[in-house]
């Protein structure tokens, strides 16, 4: 891992946690959606996060100790790997999708609505608020611990500049 590691890391966090929130908030605007363009009422989006990288520590090691594959070190081994192979830092998070729930709309029967069909009954989104708030909660909460892993590497950076002076 270089010097900005952690920053790249929590970077990704960031953005991943950035594109949780905005899905849970689309799904909260759109509780009582009965009409899309695609027909029927607004179903609920999830997002699927993957982890970035290959993860291993290994490689994580031979990055940080050897830098992204020197030249001069080729047939060298660390470990059984060799060294010239190391490969990008791992630990990120990305978004790889966004999928809608697959559950049924909640049927209420409303005769006076326009979207109401010949029985009375509409189609109405299956979104809790409750679990939309749970989930805006974890987000924020989670964009927070990243933002503070990037505040605690640039005083670490700083810190490390001051020495230098």
């Amino acid at each position: 891992m270089n010097l900005f590691g952690v920053m790249d890391v929590s970077a990704s966090a960031l953005k991943a946690e950035r594109v949780r929130a905005e899905v849970v908030a689309s799904n909260m605007a759109n509780a009582e959606t009965t009409r899309t363009p695609e027909g029927g009422p607004y179903q609920r989006h999830h997002v699927v996060f993957e982890a970035e990288g290959d993860g291993e520590f290994q490689h994580s090691l031979v990055t940080h100790l050897v830098g992204d594959g020197l030249p001069s070190l080729g047939g060298s081994r660390l470990f059984g790997e060799d060294l010239t192979a190391a490969r990008s830092v791992p630990g990120g998070v990305a978004v790889t999708g966004i999928i809608a729930d697959a559950r049924a709309p909640l049927r209420r029967y409303d005769p006076q609505h326009p979207d109401a069909g010949p029985d009375g009954y509409v189609a109405y989104p299956d979104i809790n608020p409750l679990t939309e708030m749970v989930d805006l909660m974890g987000a924020t909460r989670s964009y927070g611990m990243n933002a503070s892993a990037m505040q605690a590497e640039k005083n670490m950076v700083s810190s490390s500049l001051d020495i230098l002076k």
